[in-house]
C-alpha cells in the first residue's frame, strides 16, 4: 500500500489543495533542470543543478575547492565538442540538455528493477500493476483516503499510452514515456488529460479562473491574497485564456503546461554565458569557466570530498 502511495505521487500531477501561500505549477517546460527557485541573489544552486544534474551538483557542493576546478576541468574539456579551444553557447547548451538526459535516464533506472520482476529487461502492465497495487489487489478496501480504482485505471491510462506496439509489455523507451510523459509529443494528451481531472472540479470539461486559482492557492481565514495570486489572475485573463471565454479548453491548456515556445537549456546557456565571459566575445575558454567555478559548481572547503564515490570520467 505504501508502494502504491509513492507511486501516485511519482506518476501523477500532484492534486489536491496547497498551503496557503505556496506557489504551485502545473508547467512542465520538459523535465525540470532544476526544481530550485532561480535567484542568483541568494546563491547559483539551480544554475548548479542545472548544469550538472542534481545528485552531481550535491556531491560538488561537498568537494574542496580545488578538487571542484579539477573535475570542473574535465568537464570543460568534454563540453568543447569541436575541441577549438573554446565553449560556445551551442556546446553550453547541449552539455545542459545532456544532464537533463542523464536525470532522466537514472529515474528509469532506479525505478526498473523494482518493476521487472522476471527480469526479461521489459516491464508487463501487469508486474507494474502488482508491484505498485499488489496489497490493495490481494485486499481490496473501500474505506480508504485515496480511490485505488481510479488510480490504478490512470496508470493503465497511461501505460498503454505509452506502450506504442499496443502488447501490454514496455520497453525501456516506452517505460521512459510512462515515467516522464511530459518529454514525448505522443504522451502529451494524457498529461493534458490528467491535468484537467485533477482541476476541473466541476466536470465541465474546461478549466475556469477559479478552478485555476483553487489549483495554486487556498485562503484560510480570509487571510489577504499574495501578490502573485493577483499576478496570476491577470496571467489568465491576458494569455492563458486566449479565446477569452473565460475558461480553459484542452489546447490551452496544452499551451499551458506544456509551452513551446520557451526552451530552458538555452535560456540558462544564455544565462552562464553572461555570467562568465570575462571578454563578452559570447563563448567561453577553459580559463573563464574555471575562474567563474562557483556559478557551475560550488564547492565547500571540506574533508569530505575524498570519501564521495568518483565518477570514471574524474
Amino acid at each position: 500500500m505504501i508502494q502504491a502511495l509513492l507511486m501516485c505521487f511519482v506518476l501523477c500531477v500532484v492534486s489536491g489543495s496547497s498551503k496557503p501561500t505556496e506557489r504551485k505549477s502545473r508547467i512542465h517546460d520538459e523535465d525540470p533542470l532544476s526544481r530550485l527557485e532561480h535567484d542568483d541573489n541568494k546563491n547559483y544552486d539551480y544554475d548548479h543543478e542545472a548544469f550538472l544534474g542534481e545528485e552531481e551538483a550535491r556531491a560538488f557542493e561537498q568537494l574542496p575547492a580545488e578538487e571542484s576546478r579539477r573535475r570542473l576541468g574535465i568537464i570543460a574539456d568534454k563540453m568543447d565538442s569541436n575541441t577549438d579551444g573554446f565553449i560556445s553557447e551551442e556546446e553550453l547548451k547541449n552539455w545542459i540538455r545532456t544532464s537533463q538526459r542523464r536525470q532522466i535516464v537514472d529515474s528509469v533506472d532506479q525505478q526498473w528493477k523494482d518493476f521487472d520482476l522476471n527480469q526479461d529487461d521489459q516491464i508487463s502492465w501487469e508486474e507494474y500493476k502488482n508491484t505498485t497495487y499488489g496489497s490493495y489487489l490481494e485486499d481490496p478496501q473501500t474505506d480508504t483516503e485515496f480511490n485505488y480504482v481510479h488510480m490504478m485505471a490512470r496508470d493503465e491510462r497511461r501505460f498503454r499510452a505509452a506502450d506504442t506496439n499496443g502488447d501490454l509489455i514496455a520497453d525501456r523507451k516506452e517505460f521512459t514515456a510512462f515515467l516522464h510523459p511530459e518529454d514525448h509529443k505522443h504522451m502529451k494528451d494524457i498529461v493534458v488529460q490528467e491535468t484537467m481531472e485533477d482541476i476541473d472540479k466541476n466536470g465541465d470539461g474546461f478549466i475556469d479562473l477559479k478552478e485555476y486559482i483553487g489549483d495554486m492557492f487556498t485562503s484560510e481565514d480570509g487571510e489577504d491574497e499574495p501578490d502573485w495570486v493577483t499576478s496570476e489572475r491577470q496571467q489568465f485573463s491576458e494569455f492563458r485564456d486566449k479565446n477569452g471565454d473565460g475558461k480553459m479548453d484542452q489546447e490551452e491548456t496544452l499551451d499551458w503546461i506544456l509551452p513551446s515556445d520557451y526552451d530552458h537549456a538555452e535560456a540558462e546557456a544564455k544565462h552562464l554565458l553572461h555570467e562568465s565571459d570575462a571578454n563578452q566575445d559570447g563563448k567561453l575558454t577553459r580559463d573563464e569557466i574555471l575562474s567563474k567555478f562557483e556559478v557551475f559548481v560550488g564547492s565547500q572547503v571540506t574533508d569530505f570530498g575524498e570519501a564521495l564515490l568518483r565518477h570514471d570520467e574524474f
